[in-house]
């Protein structure tokens, strides 16, 4: 019986060994999970659906330069600003370190990637937030980017698109971070007096100062399904209210049912959505 049980342990430790090495044969991004449903498939797959999930139809948060493939036309997108980089004002422990790290993750020098491309044709101005760089937070420079991509806009008499994906501001810069809220809505309100659009697309997760500033001032508003929309946390907001809130709040089917949110767009109409809605203000 001993003997049994040692050599059903040593098929056990074979077999471990076996899928151990299989795994390590397994190149990086074959596969992703869902957040949502936690269920598995191929990368290829989920590029094919633009990384919605096709079970559950969870919006897998996507980095900028997959949200620029998807939405920019091919060899149109030229960028701004590629080189601009934060620094470290308030001698923040571990930030200069923690910003080598995203830049090595991410291959961007901030949490955002602003441009001029062409979508079907129709030339615009964007500006896409990447949550895989220290959340997404706004610094100093992810608010100088955004700020000179809308001088850009005004400059050129173009429309401005700007994805936000962010946890809010970014205490390791303190005041400096909190100044790029009013600095992005100051230019906002130029581009408002210049009569030209601005469309605000919020995905998950937009909260924080981000939402608290430029990200609520779009001529349209348009979010992702299911994406969490807020400023303050909910646990937060409970604590302080006393009070239960709503299973859906900070949703975006939350804020389109109370009038913050003008669509709630699926990922695989994104283009489409906006190329008839540049040719309606391009009239």
């Amino acid at each position: 019986m001993f003997k049994n049980l040692l050599n059903k342990k040593n098929i056990k430790h074979t077999t471990d060994n076996v899928k151990s090495k299989l795994i390590d044969r397994i190149p990086n991004g074959t596969f992703d999970k869902c957040p949502s449903c936690k269920v598995i498939k191929t990368t290829k797959e989920l590029k094919k659906h633009q990384f919605v999930c096709p079970e559950c139809q969870f919006h897998i948060p996507l980095s900028a330069v997959a949200r620029i493939e998807f939405l920019i036309d091919s060899n149109s997108f030229k960028e701004f600003d590629p080189k601009l980089s934060s620094s470290n004002p308030l001698e923040f422990d571990g930030y200069k370190e923690k910003l080598k790290q995203d830049v090595k993750k991410t291959k961007m020098n901030e949490a955002v990637k602003t441009g001029e491309g062409t979508i079907n044709g129709l030339p615009v101005i964007i500006a896409v937030m990447d949550s895989n760089f220290r959340m997404g937070s706004m610094g100093s420079v992810v608010g100088e980017k955004i700020t000179r991509a809308i001088e850009k806009a005004i400059e050129k008499r173009l429309p401005i698109i700007v994805f936000t994906a962010s946890g809010g501001a970014r205490m390791q810069e303190g005041v400096l971070s909190l100044m790029q809220m009013a600095k992005t809505s100051a230019a906002l309100e130029q581009l408002h007096r210049e009569g030209l659009l601005f469309i605000s697309y919020l995905t998950h997760p937009t909260t924080g100062g981000v939402s608290a500033s430029f990200t609520s001032l779009g001529d349209i508003n348009i979010g992702e399904p299911k994406a969490t929309i807020g400023f303050a946390g909910r646990r937060i907001i409970e604590q302080t209210i006393r009070q239960e809130l709503p299973k859906d709040f900070q949703t975006s089917e939350f804020l389109l049912d109370n009038g913050q949110l003008d669509l709630i767009i699926h990922r695989k109409d994104m283009k489409s959505t906006l190329t008839n809605i540049l040719k309606i203000h391009s009239m």
